[in-house]
């Protein structure tokens, strides 16, 4: 079920080829993407509703739900459901508060003031993934820290349902942020949509949310050939597991699983100090697969997914910096004694009573994370994803008759005279 290598087998080529993941050596994604973003170019809104029929199966007779709507379909929405969702809001919310702070001002040297002010992204669009799962979650990651940032425009996209419309969650995520009104707008072209502004939907200044490989390949492009950014790469979803003897194979199999259930392209990793400990992981996930009722979707992504024997818990975190996991579980007792060693990862859950989906739905800490090795380079997503934090610098007369011969000198050295003389007509008056 789980192939098996022992991490002292591997030379370096194997080891390169076993971490990477989502690779388009082909070009078969960007060339079908790059179709996309163009039609969206041309066409507008018509190509969002001829690809809604294409992609999504589904006719719909606009591109948006207004507020009235999202109101009347979060009606469906059950109390206990409303109320779990209130507490995953609160705690995101409270978690993301606390990034926000105010920098203190420095004097660099007397009458030369530095400092940072933070500026709201104005544009923000917000991608929900849709695909074999409806994810508000998401919408609350994202929408959370948008609001705290304090971006005046925040345009939501996400893919029709079978009824033409988005789940009663959604809605009732849109009310929680007082979000005006939902895109029904899926797939790379719901990207292309918020780079370039259609009829219907605003140009952005920065995209962020989750997809799979089209999405990440559509930002990817966009990021690159126009002015808008994105948040990161954020791909299929992935995660690590490093177990040792402390762990409980029942956890790590149910951990694997709720990793492989996102979808066909998911990764789930386990890297175990003992071929034993890998047997009863096998073992248990042959005993939970099957009453999945995402079990189809979970045995393609284990299909993909692999083991790795280690000879020790530093061993483990040399090939999980290799490779860069987006969830990062140490289902160890003894996690205390490799943090310190964690590098690169997205999000990290510490012994074996910290599941990965507490970090995806409640516990506080954002779950938009870079995939695919990204997190060698990139963080998840937070307050500062959503804000610029702009330079200041103020100086006094006594501040330019410090600073300015020194500048003088630099200036002198770069051959600019210009700039010399920008301090010089200050300090010699």
């Amino acid at each position: 079920m789980l192939k098996t290598y022992k991490y002292a087998d591997l030379t370096t080529a194997e080891l390169n080829t076993l971490v990477q993941r989502n690779v388009d050596a082909a070009n078969e994604i960007r060339t079908v993407v790059e179709t996309i973003i163009d039609t969206v170019q041309q066409q507008g809104d018509r190509a969002l509703f001829d690809f809604a029929q294409r992609f999504d199966q589904v006719q719909i007779d606009k591109l948006y739900l207004n507020k009235a709507e999202l109101a009347q379909i979060a009606t469906a929405l059950l109390p206990e459901q409303k109320t779990a969702l209130e507490v995953a809001y609160k705690n995101i919310w409270k978690f993301h508060e606390s990034q926000l702070k105010t920098e203190d001002k420095v004097e660099t040297m007397p009458g030369v003031t530095c400092w940072r002010e933070l500026r709201p992204i104005e544009k923000v669009g917000l991608y929900i993934p849709g695909g074999t799962a409806v994810l508000p979650s998401t919408f609350l990651m994202l929408g959370i820290p948008a609001r705290i940032a304090g971006c005046k425009e925040i345009v939501v996209c996400s893919p029709p349902g079978k009824n033409g419309k988005v789940n009663a969650f959604i809605a009732y995520v849109a009310q929680l942020l007082d979000v005006d009104r939902i895109c029904l707008v899926g797939g790379a072209q719901a990207i292309a949509a918020m780079a370039y502004g259609t009829e219907s939907i605003t140009k952005v200044d920065k995209i962020f949310g989750p997809g799979n490989q089209f999405v990440t390949k559509a930002k990817t492009i966009i990021q690159s050939t126009t002015i808008t950014a994105i948040d990161m790469p954020a791909g299929p979803s992935e995660v690590l597991v490093i177990a040792d003897e402390t762990a409980n194979p029942a956890y790590i199999a149910a951990d694997l699983l709720a990793q492989a259930e996102h979808g066909i392209d998911s990764q789930a990793v386990l890297v175990a100090t003992s071929a034993t400990l890998v047997e009863q992981t096998i073992f248990q996930l042959q005993k939970q697969l099957p009453v999945l009722p995402r079990a189809e979707i979970a045995a393609k992504a284990i299909e993909h997914s692999y083991a790795v024997v280690v000879n020790s818990l530093d061993e483990a975190m040399q090939f999980s910096n290799q490779y860069a996991p987006e969830h990062l579980i140490l289902a160890t007792e003894n996690w205390q004694q490799i943090t310190g060693s964690i590098i690169n990862a997205g999000s990290v859950f510490l012994g074996n009573q910290t599941p990965e989906s507490v970090g995806d739905y409640a516990s506080g800490t954002n779950h938009t994370l870079p995939t695919s090795a990204y997190a060698k380079a990139y963080s998840g997503v937070s307050v500062d994803s959503f804000v610029k934090k702009i330079t200041f610098q103020h100086l006094t007369k006594e501040g330019i008759q410090n600073i300015g011969p020194h500048v003088e000198i630099l200036a002198d050295l770069e051959g600019l005279h210009a700039h010399r003389n920008a301090v010089s007509v200050r300090t010699q008056q």
